[in-house]
């Protein structure tokens, strides 16, 4: 029997259970290995946890600059650069490009396409109103203008992430930003992956700097020599960079503080099991990562708990996804769909998977997803991959209140108000009586001085 949380809440209550993975997943910064805590000591000649690294590397980064940036590349990722070998050169990267697979390249401009006409569609416009007052005209508008200029962190530890490229670029391309600043670590997974340099080409993205990690977070937040200051930050990585993300929050803007990938598998007696053990297993194998099945057929549980044994006993990644499941995931029985719907708002999962007869129906009484996924033939893998909503999604629990990375994620708005003599004198009544209220006398007195 394969060793995972299995819960019946006809016997017993599942709130306990997801406070407790929630508090697992949560990207809190003060848990760290024997090993991680002897490196720790190694570098800064004392035990930290996880947040004073980040505190202490990024302040290093803001004083010091690009000096900091590379002595830190050199004593975590063991790479010594200089100012100019830290950006990749174009030509390495043309290079990598015409050493890609043709087929690689299609899929990218599949792929690219895809992304490109559902982030168009939902790319919102400037809008507004004109209003009458008295004999005048109030003109009212909302302006929506692109960032500047946008940092994009890439991972490239375990494996190398293409797709994170195409799903955090192109909404931003979308959007209309001008410069976009790619860091990936210096590894074979990272900034010397030619999928991940091609890529970059292929989406005609020229700023790529071989730094990763809290360092080069810090260093596109405070602009250093070589790599000037973005406006924004966005893209996953590992507990430092969503601990660097969280820091440098105020002085630019992020997309989000992510944790270990999760799915919830809300399924009924039409789901498959094995369906349902590749769909946990898929997040798992991010390692850490989380997968919970909620169902209220008795059982799919234990069908679900054999798959498990078959499918991960052939797979590559199956030990760390193994690992996964037994520290991070889940399976409950539900008494009925309705106690299954509230246990997933509950969960606020960053994946959500509808497996039953009518998904439509079932997702009408569920507000807290990242992303929602319709039916027994749409795996979370079509989301990560393909289909055009970012993959870049809200994690942690935080689905009660913050949303996946999309093109608007890339606008600043402006509020644009116009009256005129006669609109002002309209209101001017309303301005007056309010000021008067708050006791600003100054403010009423710049209505007043305009008034025949």
């Amino acid at each position: 029997m394969f060793p995972i949380t299995t819960i019946d809440c006809r016997t017993s209550d599942a709130t306990a259970l997801i406070d407790e993975l929630r508090a697992k997943l949560s990207p809190r910064g003060d848990i760290v290995s024997e090993a991680g805590r002897q490196r720790t000591i190694a570098l800064f000649g004392e035990a930290l946890s996880p947040q004073q690294v980040v505190e202490r590397i990024c302040g290093d980064v803001k004083t010091r600059g690009l000096d900091a940036l590379l002595h830190y590349t050199e004593k975590l990722d063991r790479k010594a650069l200089t100012r100019e070998s830290m950006r990749v050169p174009a030509e390495e990267l043309a290079a990598a490009h015409a050493k890609a697979s043709p087929e690689f390249l299609q899929t990218l401009r599949h792929i690219r396409a895809n992304i490109e006409e559902f982030q168009k569609a939902i790319l919102v416009h400037d809008a507004g109103v004109k209003r009458p007052a008295g004999k005048g005209t109030i003109e009212l508008r909302q302006r929506y203008l692109p960032l500047r200029r946008i940092g994009v962190c890439v991972p490239g530890g375990a494996a190398a992430y293409p797709s994170t490229l195409l799903m955090t670029i192109v909404p931003a391309q979308v959007a209309g930003v001008k410069e976009i600043a790619v860091v990936v670590p210096p590894t074979d997974f990272g900034a010397y992956n030619i999928d991940v340099l091609a890529t970059c080409h292929e989406l005609g993205v020229t700023e790529v700097y071989r730094v990763g990690g809290a360092q080069a977070v810090a260093a596109m937040a405070y602009g250093v020599d070589g790599l000037p200051q973005v406006d924004k930050i966005v893209g996953p990585g590992n507990l430092f960079v969503a601990l660097a993300k969280k820091h440098v929050y105020g002085e630019v803007d992020i997309d989000s503080i992510a944790g270990p990938s999760e799915v919830v598998v809300l399924a009924d007696d039409t789901a498959r099991a094995d369906f349902v053990a590749s769909d946990l297993i898929s997040q798992a194998e991010h390692s850490p990562g989380s997968g919970v099945l909620i169902t209220w057929h008795e059982p799919l549980i234990s069908a679900v708990r054999d798959e498990l044994t078959k499918q991960l006993a052939r797979l590559e990644r199956g030990d760390l996804a193994a690992r996964s499941l037994t520290d991070y995931s889940a399976l409950i029985l539900a008494r009925d769909a309705a106690e299954a719907a509230r246990l997933t708002d509950l969960f606020a999962p960053e994946h959500l998977h509808i497996s039953t007869a009518a998904p439509e129906a079932m997702v009408a009484g569920i507000q807290n997803a990242g992303a929602i996924f319709l039916g027994h033939y749409t795996p979370v893998a079509m989301g990560d991959y393909v289909a055009g909503p970012s993959h870049v999604l809200p994690t942690g629990g935080t689905a009660r209140f913050a949303n996946g990375l999309c093109a608007n994620d890339f606008l600043k708005r402006s509020s644009l108000i116009a009256y005129d003599a006669q609109s002002l004198a309209a209101d001017a009544p309303h301005v007056q009586r309010m000021a008067d209220k708050e006791g600003l006398t100054a403010h009423r007195a710049s209505v007043d001085i305009r008034l025949p």
